[in-house]
């Protein structure tokens, strides 16, 4: 993600705040990207991703939010589908256009604010959050809910993969499995249909760190 600051009506990050991850590393997420792979950056999609793109769980146009270089966004557009990846990290987003040059997928890789995802001016029948909501703090979950519902078509389906509290050698920002439910209630919207153990693949965890699989659908 990239700090960018501007007033034009087209600009993507046009009153954008610097996340409580920007806020605590005193970096933009763009830097995370300047000096080799992030440490999420494991260079393929993550396995629960391709488990699911297997059992046929996307469908529609897809959405994936906060896609980094686009590993999960390219294995799922590579299987026929229509997927936008959004960031604020304009280079992952160059990495992640040049993977898919390089694959000959068509995939679309968009600058985009997930706190303000209604300026896409589009819908999507399924969305994908793949190590995100975890960076996010108490204070900013509501807003990126709220941004993800109004990207998201009703009756449509979320995933959430994120670092869970449940293990050992977890990953930063672990989330409550309550946390979650809280956040994704119907009162804003959705129903959590499914919340499963699962892993998180990074450079640092020989096989991959705790984390919660949710399925969330929009109502």
């Amino acid at each position: 993600m990239s700090e960018r600051s501007g007033t034009r009506a087209d600009d993507p990050f046009s009153g954008r705040r610097p996340t409580s991850h920007e806020r605590l590393t005193g970096l933009p997420w763009d830097a995370s990207y300047h000096d080799g792979p992030a440490p999420w950056d494991v260079g393929r999609p993550q396995p629960a991703i391709v488990r699911v793109a297997s059992e046929g769980g996307f469908a529609g146009a897809v959405l994936d939010a906060g896609c980094g270089t686009g590993e999960n966004a390219l294995h799922i557009a590579s299987l026929g589908l229509s997927v936008l990846g959004v960031d604020v990290a304009e280079t992952a987003l160059a990495i992640a256009r040049q993977k898919a040059d390089d694959r000959g997928i068509g995939v679309e890789f968009a600058a985009a604010d997930v706190f303000q995802l209604e300026r896409l001016g589009r819908r999507f029948e399924t969305v994908l959050d793949c190590g995100l909501f975890h960076t996010l703090d108490g204070d900013e979950r509501p807003g990126y809910v709220a941004s993800l519902a109004s990207a998201t078509e009703h009756d449509g389906t979320l995933y959430v993969l994120c670092f869970s509290d449940d293990g050992p050698d977890t990953g930063p920002h672990p989330i409550k499995q309550e946390e979650l439910r809280a956040a994704f209630d119907p009162s804003h919207g959705w129903d959590v249909v499914a919340i499963e153990s699962d892993r998180i693949q990074t450079r640092f965890h020989d096989d991959g760190a705790p984390a919660w699989f949710a399925t969330i659908k929009r109502i």
